[in-house]
């Protein structure tokens, strides 16, 4: 008896920190692409809240890959947390040029395992909302712990070390202030996003997907195609 050849659905992979982990909650940026692509992709979370990039390449080659199964794209969206105040928050800081060095190494892993730089995208932290923020922080007694302006260099920094390493970049901090927009309607709390926010991702992050997926086939007969007379004639072919 011959045996069956599996089905492999492509993947989407999306390594981050808590923006990325909830992702995939009620209108959230990954729920968005995911649905695009249903029957084309799988589209897989790894968001790690709280995570640094000091600590996401630690663990990088313990989640990635995660099969088989061809890497079509990864988003790689970090910063939130690394530019934490060194004075306020030192667990999570992680100083601007080792920043840079994290990201540059997370590429150089991806590529290794076979990821062409082609199919990495950077997404930069958005800009902080330190008034809601400040809120947030003393609800849990302290005091803020992080600057839009210190948010814009770390900015700054992917869109640099994207360049330098071959890969697309999702300059979020830059567009959600472009003309001197209120961004804040972007954010839930001062840092993380809202739905407004989810679909202001999505949308531009579709905009570099689009073309990596573009050729994805539709993963198995739509029903209407299917033979009911011999099903098998229809799914089980190549």
């Amino acid at each position: 008896m011959s045996t069956l050849k599996k089905v492999v659905w492509p993947q989407i992979i999306l390594f981050g920190d808590s923006i990325t982990q909830f992702a995939f909650q009620a209108n959230g940026w990954g729920c968005e692409i995911s649905h695009k692509l249903e029957r084309k992709c799988d589209v897989v979370n790894r968001g790690l809240s709280g995570y640094n990039t000091r600590w996401a390449k630690i663990v990088l080659p313990r989640i990635v890959p995660i099969s088989d199964a061809p890497i079509v794209a990864v988003t790689v969206f970090f910063g939130a947390n690394d530019c934490a105040l060194e004075d306020k928050n030192p667990a999570q800081h992680v100083h601007l040029q080792e920043f840079s060095e994290n990201l540059k190494d997370i590429v150089r892993y991806l590529v290794s395992i076979g990821v062409s730089s082609d199919k990495i995208i950077f997404i930069t932290p958005p800009p902080l909302q330190e008034a809601a923020w400040e809120k947030e922080c003393l609800l849990k007694g302290s005091a803020l712990n992080r600057l839009n302006s210190v948010a814009g260099q770390y900015a700054q920094a992917c869109v640099q070390s994207a360049g330098q390493s071959g890969v697309d970049v999702l300059d979020l901090w830059t567009l959600m202030q472009k003309d001197g927009q209120d961004f804040s309607v972007y954010l839930s709390d001062g840092l993380h996003l809202s739905d407004k926010g989810n679909q202001f991702v999505a949308e531009h992050l579709w905009t570099l997907l689009e073309r990596r997926v573009a050729d994805l086939p539709f993963i198995l007969p739509y029903w209407g195609d299917v033979d009911p007379k011999c099903p098998e004639s229809s799914l089980l072919c190549d």
